[in-house]
């Protein structure tokens, strides 16, 4: 997989998600062999660059490249001068989003929105391809509902003005995340198209990859929710895709250090007071299906400080590891019941 000069370890690529693909999360998944990690969006807002936020999504301190930073805007000037900035930060690969269906986003006509007006479309990735001298990688969803489902041509657009890669997911902005992601105009772009297609949505197993990969002829694939607590998913999948074998699961003593490092990492990053708060649903993620785990859940969200925090989470896995090193994903829902 190759987008402009950065050729990537594999096909593997971590979806940007709101509030989750900070410099911790994406370091993380790029070591358990992620090829690529996305960032979570960036405002194309000048005036929101100087916040606390902003700064800290545009810092890539000690990241493993590419550093691919997501965009969010519907002003062609705005997208353009957002480009710039965040290159100059560091970035070495700029992703446009026309793939969020969230209402704030939308309300704006930014992220799917866009999808509705193919002309502004053209003038955004012409502006943003033009700013620039690394690459440009658009994200889309297929449509806008399923009776305007245009991908195709919004992909024409895209390749028309230079964009180096471009990642679908398979649902319209009307389907937010709900149903099932469907693959049939994800491979009708592929087929349209020469440059590196990215296949998104309802991608959980390393069989699905293999599947959605053989289904659609795309490139890559993009993975997101299915990563959350639970990072190593990338090297199950690159295994599968190259033995056909799966690896055994984690262990659980493999499971609590992956969790403590990470959460030593968000501390450091937000600082004490806002990295447990964050660091909450990354601890329900890690520990969903597990034996104990709703009423250890509901106990952490009261817990106020990084030592309490830190505490909990050890004595949780302490009393886990009476089960046995390595529980399979379905013996743990079967505790948990």
């Amino acid at each position: 997989m190759r987008i402009g000069p950065h050729i990537l370890k594999n096909n593997l690529i971590v979806a940007p998600m709101a509030g989750v693909t900070d410099r911790p999360f994406r370091q993380l998944c790029k070591s358990m062999g992620a090829g690529m990690a996305v960032s979570e969006m960036v405002s194309s807002n000048s005036l929101l660059w100087g916040s606390e936020k902003t700064r800290r999504r545009a810092d890539h301190a000690g990241e493993v490249d590419p550093i691919s930073v997501q965009i969010a805007g519907a002003d062609p000037a705005m997208m353009a001068e957002a480009a710039r900035y965040n290159v100059a930060q560091g970035a070495q690969i700029i992703d446009i989003n026309m793939g969020c269906p969230a209402k704030k986003i939308c309300n704006v006509m930014a992220g799917s929105a866009l999808l509705q007006n193919e002309q502004l479309v053209g003038r955004i990735l012409d502006a943003v391809v033009g700013a620039v001298d690394v690459p440009v990688t658009l994200k889309i969803r297929t449509g806008w509902d399923t009776q305007h489902r245009n991908a195709l041509t919004v992909a024409r657009i895209a390749e028309s003005a230079g964009i180096q890669a471009l990642a679908i997911h398979g649902r319209t902005r009307a389907c937010a995340y709900t149903g099932i992601a469907e693959y049939d105009t994800i491979a009708a772009v592929k087929a349209a198209v020469k440059i590196p297609v990215i296949a998104n949505g309802d991608i959980t197993t390393p069989e699905k990859v293999r599947q959605v990969l053989e289904y659609t002829g795309a490139d890559a694939v993009m993975i997101g929710r299915a990563a959350q607590g639970r990072p190593w998913i990338f090297r199950e999948i690159s295994h599968y895709l190259a033995t056909g074998k799966h690896l055994p699961l984690p262990e659980v003593s493999e499971i609590h250090r992956v969790l403590i490092n990470h959460l030593h990492d968000l501390y450091d990053f937000y600082g004490g007071y806002s990295g447990v708060r964050i660091a909450r649903k990354h601890i329900s993620w890690y520990t969903r299906g597990l034996v104990g785990s709703a009423a250890f859940r509901h106990a952490m969200n009261q817990l106020q400080t990084t030592d309490q925090q830190m505490s909990a989470v050890n004595e949780f896995f302490s009393e886990l590891a009476s089960y046995g090193r390595r529980l399979t994903y379905i013996e743990r829902e079967e505790l948990a019941a």
